[in-house]
């Protein structure tokens, strides 16, 4: 007996579509249909699949193909939004490419928000906030993620210091040493952010004005120097190990 192929297939695309997704008739234009249609060449009744950061993942089909726009048919729910845990990761601005880079990692290891940290060391004080979005959009997309990493507005270190939840434990990469950072973070449960300082680390009064904070926990990442970006995704992953839904 022939098996049946899967359905839908792995290969069928994803979109995010940035309002709550319901069953019946949809209609895109712009960069989504020209993707749908010019990029992937999809014909009616091909399935695509799409999810919106509130309800899920659902199927649709293609109902048809214009010259600048496309309808597809929103049929079914295929997957519920994920659980997302509690884990912001603050970090200072990288230069372009890097910054791309980082903001991909975010989202695909599971953060829930990304908060872009001016520091005095700082080498970019306003990251192009449309791009950062747009690379967090397209990592959900081939990652199978249904929910997208918020993005914060850039905020200096000393208003993020003192508007800080006094529930949310701060784990900081502090390059002059630091409780290890699985001991640290297996240690405390529940919300909790990672802090990484630019490509010179944080000076002598940022670092003082951090350990003061009651919710800051100071932390080493090994005994390796390690580029920004290379320290923000490793204190996330070993974050998600020790106190995230790696456990799971």
């Amino acid at each position: 007996m022939v098996a049946t192929p899967a359905w839908p297939p792995q290969s069928t695309p994803r979109l995010f579509v940035d309002h709550a997704l319901t069953p019946g008739p949809l209609s895109l234009n712009g960069p989504p249909a020209h993707y749908l249609a010019q990029v992937m060449r999809l014909k009616v009744g091909d399935p695509v699949k799409l999810f919106d950061d509130r309800t899920g993942e659902w199927l649709a089909t293609v109902a048809s193909v214009g010259k600048r726009d496309l309808t597809l048919n929103v049929t079914e729910l295929l997957r519920p939004r994920e659980t997302v845990p509690d884990l912001w990761l603050c970090a200072a601005p990288l230069k372009k490419g890097r910054v791309d880079w980082l903001a991909e990692k975010a989202c695909e290891l599971g953060v829930a928000r990304l908060v872009p940290v001016v520091t005095r060391r700082t080498v970019v004080d306003k990251p192009n906030a449309d791009r950062l979005r747009a690379h967090l959009i397209e990592a959900a997309e081939q990652c199978g993620r249904t929910t997208l990493t918020q993005l914060a507005e850039p905020v200096k270190l000393p208003a993020l210091l003192r508007d800080w939840p006094a529930e949310r434990a701060l784990f900081f990469a502090d390059e002059t040493g630091g409780v290890p950072a699985f001991d640290a973070m297996r240690a405390h449960a529940g919300p909790a952010a990672v802090l990484i300082g630019p490509e010179g680390g944080f000076d002598d009064e940022e670092r003082a004005a951090i350990r003061a904070l009651p919710q800051a926990i100071g932390i080493s990442l090994g005994p390796r120097i390690l580029r920004a970006d290379t320290a923000a995704a490793a204190a996330v992953s070993l974050w998600m190990a020790a106190a995230g839904d790696w456990r799971t």
